[in-house]
């Protein structure tokens, strides 16, 4: 996930989970803005509902990620 920051990855999510609430009050929602936004309505709820998994899994490898850190293990002394 090379170029993915957590913060944005973390957005996305954000955006996907008020479509889904949107679109659960039979409402349609905008995803984006400008040429690449997409009018989301109640039967595209699957189609949203696959980006949160999507976008809850890069938070999770991304947070994992962050918490490992780095190790440096010593070489060893012969």
């Amino acid at each position: 996930m090379a170029g993915i920051s957590l913060t944005f990855a973390q957005t996305q999510l954000d955006a996907y989970l008020a479509a889904e609430a949107a679109i659960l009050n039979s409402q349609e929602y905008v995803i984006g803005t400008g040429v690449g936004s997409r009018r989301v309505r109640r039967a595209d709820l699957a189609v949203v509902q696959a980006g949160i998994t999507l976008w809850n899994q890069r938070v999770q490898d991304l947070t994992a990620r962050q918490r490992r850190g780095r190790y440096v293990v010593p070489a060893p002394n012969f």
